[in-house]
């Protein structure tokens, strides 16, 4: 078995490939600086379930900062098989008004982890981009040779010069990288910025279902097991590539409010907004490339996934009601 670097540990994704790591007997090593980019207890639900668990390992730092990379250098084992970068400051709409921290970890912390593993000798580099570099150019399906060279949002700009990076390293020292772009995931104890997340609460709450635009804009949704599971299987030897990852059962806003409704017994208060400069009004993924060379193929349906998020959102009810929703 092998042992595997893990940023961003307590984070909606990154936990649950960490899960999956560790039913396949490997050793993770979890790093998170635990930052407040929404509710913190969200990241020690998650945090805390790992923790239990055999063969995990965390220590609490920020991969910004230069000096993670000898801390690392002393943590880790002698021989770690991969690092997998899910550690980054997400969402288009908070950096348009903080754009620095989003240079900070999607572009410093980046460079410090590949830098890491040019040092330590790590032959594997897993970076996940966004699906938000597609921008408004091309026409969805996106494909990877799709332009990207015009993001919309600083968040989406990040994740380009991110990739960019990445490609640096491959060519000059040679570290085998798989760039995975990610499409609108969803599940149980997601980011509650995520759409999904929050019209959930809002339902179950009886709040305002806010919804921008006329709600006829159509997203990608891809289960979180499955995103999970493509990330794990993109440690696969490439070379450098890029890869789509979700998106792949496309509904509309209103269509996945209907979903919501059904499963939670309860009818949304719809109140709508004005369409976002930094949205777009379609976003969903040609996921070919990913099924034909990492043999990725998604497993879960919206039906069984809406439901399992609805379930785990009513029996954590008590204090996942409480999650801010902005």
């Amino acid at each position: 078995m092998s042992a595997y670097l893990l940023t961003g540990a307590a984070g909606f994704i990154s936990s649950r490939v960490a899960e999956f790591l560790l039913e396949d007997g490997h050793e993770v090593y979890g790093v998170d600086n635990m930052n407040h980019a929404y509710d913190v207890r969200l990241k020690e639900y998650r945090l805390g379930k790992l923790m239990e668990r055999e063969g995990f390992h965390f220590q609490q730092w920020d991969i910004s900062e230069k000096s993670i990379i000898e801390k690392l250098d002393e943590w880790l084992p002698a021989e770690v098989a991969g690092v997998i970068n899910l550690a980054a400051w997400a969402g288009t709409r908070l950096s348009l008004s903080n754009p620095w921290i989003y240079i900070e970890t999607n572009m410093t912390g980046v460079l410090n982890m590949m830098e890491l593993c040019r040092q330590h000798d790590i032959p594997k580099f897993v970076e996940v981009s966004s699906s938000s570099v597609y921008g408004n150019l091309s026409e969805p399906p996106y494909q990877e040779t799709d332009e990207t060279d015009h993001p919309l949002q600083p968040y989406a700009a990040t994740k380009k010069g991110a990739e960019a990076l990445a490609y640096a390293y491959h060519h000059l020292y040679g570290l085998d990288v798989t760039i995975l772009r990610f499409f609108t995931v969803y599940g149980p104890a997601g980011r509650p910025q995520m759409v999904m997340f929050r019209f959930c609460k809002w339902i179950a709450e009886g709040q305002p279902v806010v919804v921008n635009g006329d709600g006829e804009q159509s997203r990608g949704f891809t289960y979180l097991d499955d995103i999970a599971r493509g990330t794990i299987l993109a440690l696969k030897p490439v070379g450098y590539e890029i890869f789509n990852l979700g998106g792949h059962e496309v509904i509309t806003i209103n269509q996945m409010i209907k979903m919501l409704e059904d499963r939670i017994g309860k009818p949304a208060q719809i109140e709508h907004a004005d369409f976002h400069p930094a949205d777009v009004t379609s976003n969903h993924a040609d996921v070919s490339r990913a099924r034909e060379i990492l043999g990725w193929e998604p497993q879960v349906s919206l039906e069984e996934g809406i439901t399992s998020l609805v379930d785990w959102y009513i029996q954590e009810r008590d204090w996942a009601s409480k999650i801010e929703t902005p």
